[in-house]
């Protein structure tokens, strides 16, 4: 009986969102929605089994939108912290900024908001850098990519400099618009992604 109400008495204290925040929020564009492919083929789908093969209680919520910029994903995250109450909070946008040619200090700040919004919520944070076409200029491809690196030492965050790495210097592992990865290059991808992501999975 003893055991029981200390059972009890445990649980009326337990913090309400301690399994709540078990999932992880990816917020990311056509490169994260698997567009192009289906939905099972892409890396998040990927990673939900890798995790259930690790036998790591974490489930993952993709909320990747194709073509949505950081403009349109700080608008999103809010409501979207508030309802799933994230632990881990995977950030995959800024292609669709840096594309469009849009102001480098726009998309800066857009991702340094969701980074802290995402982190005063109590998630831990993992940006995931890109890089943009040769065409586009060694100027503004370097500045566009550095963006990443910058808000990842300010904010202590975890970083993956180019998560199409290997990827997208790869023909063969991408769509014939030359912008989105495979069905076959989603592995790849989410070996990128695992090496930053999995320490956070352990804290």
């Amino acid at each position: 009986m003893r055991v029981f109400i200390f059972l009890l008495l445990l649980l009326s204290v337990w913090p309400a969102n301690a399994w709540a925040n078990q999932s992880i929020l990816i917020l990311g564009d056509s490169l994260s929605a698997g567009y192009g492919i289906s939905k099972e083929e892409s890396w998040p789908a990927l990673l939900q089994q890798r995790l259930e093969q690790s036998g790591l209680p974490w489930r993952v919520v993709n909320a990747s939108i194709s073509g949505d910029t950081t403009h349109g994903g700080l608008s999103r995250l809010p409501g979207t912290l508030a309802r799933e109450k994230p632990g881990i909070v995977i950030l995959g946008l800024g292609a669709n900024d840096g594309l469009r040619g849009l102001r480098l200090q726009d998309t800066a700040r857009n991702l340094d908001r969701m980074t802290l919004l995402a982190q005063e919520s109590g998630a831990r944070v993992l940006l995931l850098g890109i890089q943009l076409p040769y065409n586009y200029g060694p100027a503004y491809r370097e500045k566009f990519s550095a963006i990443y690196g910058k808000i990842a030492q300010q904010r202590h965050a975890a970083l993956v400099p180019f998560f199409l790495r290997g990827v997208a210097e790869t023909r063969a592992m991408m769509q014939p618009d030359g912008l989105h990865p495979t069905a076959a290059a989603q592995p790849a991808i989410l070996e990128n992604i695992w090496r930053e992501l999995y320490p956070l999975l352990r804290k």
